[in-house]
């Protein structure tokens, strides 16, 4: 059960310190002291510079953190509470910084043939990095294994059984790597274009954490082929959601959503027609509220986000929301940032990058 927001909150303050406390801006920490949770986020501010930025519930941000580039997913460790950007796709560097304590952060590069995907996750006792990567040569996906003990040293990979993996996450017992192979070939030499869209092969595959041995892996079918799976997260009964963008021609309306867990086939979540359509064959991102029973996703092509049942699998709300960007649990509902520089009730004169996560 996640812990309260308020209870959040606390934990950031004592944690930070007096000396995080004395940096902050008097604005700053009189919005730290009346959020209910605290969240990071990338951004691009308004003179085009990069950088991670800690936010409040309302959207207001408290401190920032320089970087070389854009990034786009992020990973908390509750236990350690380090925090990583990773750049965007085929961006090389992943930055992991203490939001709290100031301390001095990390940077790492993928190794020489390798591009980060954007995401990757902190086993549950926050002493292993995992990093979904690109073997761009070879052609397949890749997990790359950092010590986080040892300034987060590469010390090794597995595969994922699939291609183009995207987002990843791990299970609560930190057994199984779960990752999402959007199932699309890129090459850095071509930039971000996609180069096999006619011979797509999406999945979803469960990777042994100890051996990298495949246990299970869910290939779409082949009326789907050009669903790419993208994004993943775990509700409180331990089932995996999975968000996907489609390829394929919008009028097919393909299933967008849906949920498995080990030893089940894959599920999707049967959405009404308008609110297909209204995504626009694109989600963005996807989160889980475990205390409310809520799934969240948005749209930034559809300029849209949606709340699910994690239960029913029926849609509870929808709201218009201009290039919708990141969402993550709030106290109720949802978070939601968007392109525009909104961030639930504030807006800043910043770009909110595609994912948020609460720290």
């Amino acid at each position: 059960m996640m812990r309260s927001a308020a209870i959040n909150r606390r934990s950031f303050v004592k944690a930070a310190g007096l000396g995080f406390l004395a940096t902050l801006t008097p604005r700053s920490l009189m919005a730290l002291e009346q959020t209910d949770a605290v969240y990071a986020s990338g951004i691009r501010a308004a003179d085009g510079s990069f950088a991670i930025a800690t936010v409040t519930e309302r959207g207001e941000i408290v401190d920032q953190m320089t970087l070389p580039a854009r990034a786009h997913g992020m990973a908390f460790s509750a236990s350690t509470g380090k925090t990583v950007a990773f750049a965007r796709r085929p961006g090389t560097f992943a930055m992991i910084f203490d939001p709290r304590n100031k301390s001095e952060p990390v940077a790492i590069s993928s190794p020489e043939g390798r591009h980060f995907y954007g995401h990757g996750a902190f086993s549950p006792d926050g002493r292993l990095l995992y990093a979904s990567e690109n073997d761009f040569d070879g052609n397949r996906g890749m997990i790359g294994l950092y010590d986080a003990t040892d300034r987060f040293t590469r010390i090794g990979e597995f595969e994922t059984y699939g291609i183009g993996p995207h987002d990843m996450t791990v299970s609560e017992d930190g057994r199984l790597l779960i990752v999402a192979n959007g199932g699309i070939e890129t090459h850095p030499d071509f930039g971000r274009t996609k180069l096999n869209l006619g011979e797509m092969q999406p999945s979803l595959a469960l990777i042994d954490a100890a051996t990298g041995a495949l246990v299970e892996k869910h290939v779409l079918p082949a009326e789907w082929a050009e669903l790419s799976t993208r994004h993943v997260d775990l509700d409180g009964e331990g089932r995996i959601w999975f968000a996907c963008q489609y390829e394929g021609h919008r009028k097919n309306l393909p299933p967008l959503v849906g949920h498995f867990a080990k030893g089940e086939n894959l599920s999707f979540i049967d959405l009404p027609e308008e609110t297909t359509r209204r995504l626009a064959d694109y989600v963005g991102a996807i989160a889980v509220n475990r205390s409310e029973g809520l799934v969240g996703i948005t749209s930034p092509k559809g300029g849209a986000s949606v709340t699910i049942d994690a239960r029913t699998g029926k849609v509870l709300a929808e709201a218009t929301i201009p290039d919708a960007a990141g969402i993550a649990p709030a106290k109720s509902g949802f978070a939601v940032s968007s392109y525009d520089g909104d961030f639930l009730s504030t807006r800043s004169d910043v770009a909110w990058d595609q994912h948020i996560v609460r720290i």
